[in-house]
């Protein structure tokens, strides 16, 4: 007997550690099951038959069923129950009725609570767990079915009637009972983790009611609830439950062939794809687990790596990367550092491009709409959008737009993208010192970024977008790097397909970016750099063209801008053009913009104060709000003064007209020159006074004219440095001026070298030059011959307005410039001071 009763304890314990019949640990013990299923099942239905209306205590049950011939491990724990089993200790073979609740979520179930239908069982061995806590295990003997309930406490008490089993066999019975094993002989092979052992389990059990009892007593949770398993449980006809049990095991088996065909496409499709399937299935479980929480956000990063297609060098270093941060503390500093360097990673457009509109007609529409005049600029552009749709494959070049400020050099880059339907980024270097600006810093450092290149691309989020390098020639170097170095690994089209990010430590393509850079000097442009621009100089705009752009584009801007309507202001011709004129000197239409804004915020107050304004911008309007003008057309002085000259310089905003005064005095002959002016520039007013002094004859000069004076040249503001050969044709004109006596003509305008045998050698900025003339209200300028080819670049009205005067030689200049002489001062003679005086004497 003891040996017996240890039998049954070692079972009874292997069946309730068991898993669902899915499972390979759960076949040692339903082996041991279905061996005794047989004899069990015949013996139940004799004591079935034997007894009806019988009295017994019942046990209810939560989320479980217990069939008959099945051995159960049941926990008790509520106090009914528990006083139940205390009331069973002791006796052998006592029976109990179980019966599962409806509710789960019911404690203290009452009759109306639990099913109709439940299993006989005996009791088998009761196990003590702790003082109110119980394990009992539990044999079914048949199904039962309430009659009468008897009562509540001390535990529950019912009339019952055993359901007998029929035992009558016929082919149409076996029939499906084979088709039920073979369903799920079909279904154990499509689990290959079983053992091989676990298909012969079936046929140890012969009939197939009870071969439907043992399959829905072991069906797992998530393949059928209480609630189909009570159904099988009060399905009494054997044929009808065979069905009911087949119907599940077959949706079951659809499931597993599903699976298999999911993991044969699976498989096809990838290492990649596998391992996502894997993953999703690890986080369900760790999930079901609880154990979801720090590795969601590590799995978050897999799959934004995974959707962001990196290539083949990042994905290693991802993969590497994520490895190490799932294997990190969060509160670690260094797991802080991994997620951003892979979210960088996963943020970057490794594979995301929008689609180019090469429409030449859309281009030229475009630079139209957002630009006015620039057309050798806009002819170029078109040239270059042309190209890059007969050759999509092509690398253009470089675009580089050099101009004064104000010109639209940096909207000329947002104006290409919107024509070729490309996303915009400016990036601004003027001020940039530190080479990691460009390349990024190394992640080592704390606080570790990528360079402005990688930046932009995340912002875009596409990598083939329009960048426009704003101020190229403001770069600076420092003991932190050249940025300028930096950049060539960026512009150039040979190496840019490779370039690595120093914080990125990976190669990212940037082939495909059209890069486009802007400039206001191109001196101070590093020559490595240079040589990988293409040249596009925009010049300032006219005079005409200024006032086109005011009433065409800034007018309508700001008043929009300011909330008002051309009703409430309305720019007059005159009114625009005295903007222009008396208001403005420069080679953009900044400024100009700026005082028409003026203008709009005048009459804007007005009207916020309650002031029903209509208003015309007059002139006399226009200087009643901007105040006493600025500028006047005619820049030299009324009187002619010799040794006064007008010359024309270039400067980083555009041309300028610039003075150049020279005057003597009383000396022995040395030479002054003043105003701020680099050596070059010196060099030419000391070339002028000595081609003077070596044409004195020719000049009715004296020989030794600089005998008892000396000479003082000047440009004035001098705090603006000045550097050039253009001044030399002026220092020329001036000191001739000044020593002959002749005012130079206050409407002539110059510019060009002098060389001591006296040739006019050519100079630079022809265009920007004569456009500051034009607005300085020159009539007449004096160039170079050698650069009437630049004449083509300037403006028609300009010309139409300027007497162009081509000169080879220093000779011809004087005939030109120089207006009839005026009285010539006194002489003062030179007296040599007396002996121990301190060298100042009166003049």
């Amino acid at each position: 007997m003891a040996k017996k009763r240890d039998f049954v304890r070692i079972g009874a314990k292997e069946y309730h550690d068991r898993p669902p019949l899915s499972s390979p640990r759960a076949f040692p013990f339903v082996t041991f099951v279905a061996k005794i299923l047989d004899s069990r099942y015949h013996q139940s239905v004799s004591e079935t038959r034997s007894s009806e209306g019988e009295m017994v205590p019942i046990l209810p049950l939560r989320n479980s069923v217990v069939f008959p011939a099945s051995v159960v491990p049941i926990n008790v724990g509520r106090a009914r129950s528990v006083r139940l089993v205390e009331d069973l200790l002791g006796q052998e073979r006592a029976v109990v009725g179980i019966v599962s609740q409806r509710d789960a979520e019911v404690d203290e179930p009452a009759f109306g609570d639990l099913y109709d239908v439940g299993t006989v069982a005996r009791v088998v061995k009761v196990i003590r767990l702790g003082p109110s806590n119980y394990s009992v295990v539990l044999h079914g003997v048949s199904r039962l079915k309430m009659v009468a309930p008897l009562g509540l406490e001390p535990y529950m008490r019912a009339r019952i009637r055993r359901i007998p089993e029929n035992l009558e066999r016929d082919v149409e019975l076996d029939a499906l009972g084979a088709s039920l094993r073979e369903s799920m002989r079909e279904a154990l092979a499509l689990m290959p983790n079983l053992p091989k052992e676990t298909a012969g389990i079936l046929d140890n059990v012969r009939e197939s009611g009870a071969l439907a009892d043992l399959i829905a007593s072991n069906l797992a949770a998530e393949q059928a609830t209480v609630a189909d398993k009570q159904r099988i449980l009060e399905t009494f006809d054997a044929k009808a439950r065979v069905r009911a049990v087949a119907a599940i095991v077959g949706k079951q088996l659809e499931l597993l062939r599903v699976r298999r065909e999911i993991s044969t496409m699976v498989a096809d499709e990838g290492k990649s794809q596998r391992e996502l399937i894997l993953r999703q299935q690890m986080k369900s479980i760790k999930e079901e687990l609880g154990e979801g929480g720090e590795d969601d956000e590590v799995e978050e990063l897999r799959e934004r790596l995974r959707l962001a297609q990196l290539s083949e060098d990042a994905q290693k270093i991802a993969k590497k990367q994520l490895s190490r941060l799932a294997g990190m503390q969060q509160q670690s500093a260094e797991y802080n550092v991994t997620r951003s360097y892979l979210e960088w990673l996963a943020d970057m457009p490794w594979n995301k491009t929008t689609h180019d509109k090469l429409d030449v007609a859309d281009v030229r529409r475009c630079l139209d709409e957002d630009h006015f005049g620039l057309e050798k600029v806009k002819k170029r552009i078109v040239e270059y959008i042309a190209v890059r749709k007969l050759r999509a494959d092509k690398k253009g070049p470089i675009l580089c737009f050099i101009g004064p400020p104000g010109v639209g050099k940096t909207s000329l880059g947002r104006s290409i993208a919107r024509s070729m339907g490309r996303r915009y980024h400016r990036i601004a270097l003027g001020g940039v010192r530190d080479e990691a600006e460009i390349r990024g810093h190394r992640r080592t450092y704390v606080g570790a970024l990528p360079g402005r290149i990688v930046q932009g691309l995340k912002k875009v989020g596409v990598r083939n977008p329009v960048f426009v390098l704003d101020e190229v020639d403001k770069l600076g170097v420092d003991m932190m790097g050249d940025p300028a170095a930096a950049l060539l690994e960026v512009l150039d089209p040979a190496q840019n397909g490779t370039f690595q990010d120093h914080y990125l430590d990976t190669p990212f393509d940037l082939s495909q970016i059209t890069f486009l850079a802007t400039a206001n000097n191109p001196d101070t442009i590093p020559a490595p750099l240079w040589d990988r621009l293409e040249v596009i100089e925009v010049p300032g705009y006219t005079r005409m063209e200024k006032r086109s752009i005011a009433r065409e584009f800034l007018a309508p801007k700001q008043l929009s801008a300011h909330g008002l309507t051309p009703e409430r202001l309305e720019f007059t011709e005159p009114g625009i053009e005295t903007i222009v004129d008396n208001y403005t000197r420069e080679a953009g239409v900044r400024g100009l913009e700026r005082e028409i804004g003026a203008v709009c915020r005048h009459v804007a107050m007005r009207l916020a104060e309650g002031e029903d304004v209509h208003e015309v911008a007059t002139t006399e309007m226009v200087e009643k709000v901007l105040g006493a003008p600025r500028y006047s057309r005619e820049t030299a002085e009324d009187q002619l003064v010799p040794g006064v000259a007008t010359g024309l310089a270039w400067t980083p905003s555009g041309g300028d007209v610039l003075f150049i005064e020279a005057t003597r005095m009383p000396g022995k002959g040395s030479v002054v020159v003043t105003g701020n002016l680099k050596a070059v520039m010196q060099e030419s007013a000391t070339a002028a006074v000595t081609f003077v002094r070596s044409k004195a004859s020719s000049l009715g000069l004296e020989q030794e004219f600089l005998r008892s004076i000396d000479l003082h040249l000047h440009v004035p503001k001098g705090g603006t440095p000045k550097d050039g050969p253009s001044a030399g044709i002026t220092m020329f004109s001036a000191v001739a001026s000044l020593l002959l006596h002749c005012p130079v003509k206050r409407d002539v305008a110059m510019t060009g070298e002098i060389t001591l045998r006296g040739n006019v050698l050519p100079v630079g900025g022809i265009k920007e030059k004569l456009l500051a003339a034009h607005r300085a209200g020159m009539k007449e300028v004096l160039i170079p011959a050698r650069n009437e080819r630049d004449l083509d670049d300037v403006p028609k009205d300009v010309l139409a307005e300027l007497h162009i005067h081509l000169v080879k030689r220093v000779d011809e200049i004087l005939p030109l410039v120089l207006e009839p002489p005026v009285a010539a001062p006194p002489e003062t003679p030179s007296t040599p001071p007396p002996e121990g005086d301190d060298g100042v004497h009166a003049v």
